[in-house]
């Protein structure tokens, strides 16, 4: 059959086109070139911005026109916005983080931001931005109806849970063969909804904003194979070997770099479970999990690999999805929420990283964590801020009536030798002075005893209210003793230095 030829007229015109549905869509449209300056802009877009006209606004800089601020009220710059951040280096970017602020009525809309580059760094960009502040107000809603009925449902079941405990006990119940069976599959399917409703509340913290980042700062290697060798029983009772750390010994020990980065530990820590739990799941029997975590230029890069059932092209680019579930004959017969890896990905973003996944059906999955990586520069001034801060914090305690207890001073130091990480060397003083009639009796920070690990000076801060001493009787103190353990800022025990003998290089 031969092709048939249009005449001029019925060949339709595209641009025109084009640009009808441009100016009917309510989504902002802009089309920079490489020096920023606006070459094309839609009727929506003039509108939210308070230009009035789309004319108004071509031939001026994008950063003129789009004022934003953080949806907590702070002005952000427009020359360090993450934005022109992403224009710069030509990275597709999306963001639901910022305000627009109207030009002529000083209107604020929550907006859903884009920038798409159509080539490389020097290339146009596109700009979009909706308003989508009836969205979030209907998101708002939601969680809040999900976190009320989480909250109320967790009790009932936390009974129901307790007294099947109870009844599966030999010691305070007796039922037969069959009947334990059906109390152990009820026990299970207890235990599930229980994690499905914490998994719920945790989901609606981060996403209304209750849940707050408390950063650290960390050696992350070491970090990491604790936090991940806790789960090691777990691992060995799927008969999975793991492994952690480079596959490519040297002269027959393992090279690790000292890796800095400032995280939550508690959110690293839901992290690496639910990557862990995945591979634990969908990893038959006598397969192999492997983790690492190293330096990466400037990110900090962690990986979890297994060999277990893959996924699917078409499945991993929505695995990270609010209760997203892969359905395949393998997957059916495995319990989830379809809530683990949003939480992770919730988490990482919520530390300025980013979360992705390299996976071939059933040739195994790599789940990769990216997060900011600091120098060791960077590492040592943010540790001696969060040491003054502890100790003001322990000292302001103290001032407030709290009962004069065993205090600790805890300090992340880099150790030396073949476990060099972030360790915390716990030390104890205990105030016993009586205080007598007329006296005062004043409570001082402790101070961190010198230590051999690692060099860090100490700063002492001393709060105005210990430069006023009437009618001061001394505070008698026992002879500061270092305790004969040393634990990392997550509550994990590191080998002292003396324990060490492998050497270790150094990135």
């Amino acid at each position: 059959m031969k092709p048939v030829a249009l005449s001029a007229s019925e060949i339709p015109n595209y641009s025109a086109l084009a640009s009808l549905t441009l100016n009917a869509i309510n989504d902002g449209v802009m089309l920079i070139d490489e020096t920023g300056i606006i070459k094309f802009a839609n009727p929506a877009a003039a509108t939210m911005l308070g230009y009035g006209s789309p004319t108004n606004v071509i031939g001026l800089s994008y950063q003129a026109v789009l004022r934003f601020e953080t949806t907590d009220g702070q002005p952000v710059n427009p020359e360090t916005s993450k934005l022109t951040q992403a224009i710069q280096t030509g990275q597709q970017f999306d963001t639901r983080e910022y305000v627009l602020i109207s030009a002529q009525s000083e209107r604020k809309a929550a907006i859903s931001l884009t920038m798409i580059p159509t080539g490389g760094p020097r290339s146009n960009k596109i700009i979009t931005f909706r308003d989508i502040t009836k969205e979030l107000e209907k998101e708002e809603d939601q969680n809040e109806f999900i976190s009320t009925a989480s909250h109320e449902m967790r009790t009932p079941v936390a009974s129901i849970e307790g007294y099947l405990g109870l009844a599966l006990n030999p010691q305070t119940a007796t039922i037969d063969d069959r009947a334990k069976q059906y109390l152990e599959a009820a026990h299970k399917a207890s235990q599930h909804l229980g994690h499905l409703f914490k998994d719920l509340l945790d989901v609606t913290k981060l996403d209304d904003g209750r849940l707050k980042l408390h950063l650290v700062p960390v050696e992350i290697v070491s970090t990491v194979r604790e936090m991940v060798g806790a789960r090691e029983k777990d691992m060995a009772a799927k008969h999975l070997k793991y492994s952690f750390g480079t596959n490519a010994p040297v002269n027959g020990k393992q090279i690790e770099q000292l890796v800095y980065a400032a995280v939550d530990l508690g959110m690293l820590r839901e992290i690496l479970d639910n990557l862990i739990e995945n591979a634990i799941k969908y990893t038959p029997e006598g397969g192999e999990i492997w983790v690492n975590a190293r330096g990466d230029g400037d990110k900090v890069l962690i990986n979890v690999t297994d060999n277990g059932i893959g996924i699917s092209p078409d499945d991993a680019a929505h695995i990270f999805q609010k209760f997203y579930r892969v359905d395949n004959s393998q997957t059916r017969q495995i319990g989830g929420t379809g809530l683990g890896l949003y939480l992770v990905k919730q988490r990482v973003e919520a530390m300025d990283g980013r979360v992705w996944v390299e996976s071939a059906f059933g040739d195994g999955s790599t789940f990769f964590v990216s997060l900011p990586r600091l120098s060791n520069a960077e590492y040592q001034k943010r540790l001696l801020a969060y040491q003054n801060e502890q100790t003001v914090q322990a000292f302001s305690e103290t001032q407030n009536g709290a009962k004069p207890q065993v205090t600790t001073s805890s300090v992340s130091v880099p150790l030396r030798g073949a476990e060099a990480g972030t360790a915390t060397v716990v030390q104890s003083v205990e105030q016993k002075a009586p205080v007598q009639a007329a006296s005062v009796q004043q409570a001082m920070p402790v101070q961190p005893a010198q230590m051999q690990a690692a060099p860090v000076s100490q700063t002492q801060v001393v709060p105005q209210a210990q430069q006023v001493q009437p009618q001061v009787v001394p505070t008698q103190q026992m002879p500061v003793t270092p305790v004969q353990s040393v634990t990392g800022p997550n509550d994990l025990t590191i080998p002292r230095n003396d324990q060490l003998n492998n050497q270790k290089g150094v990135a």
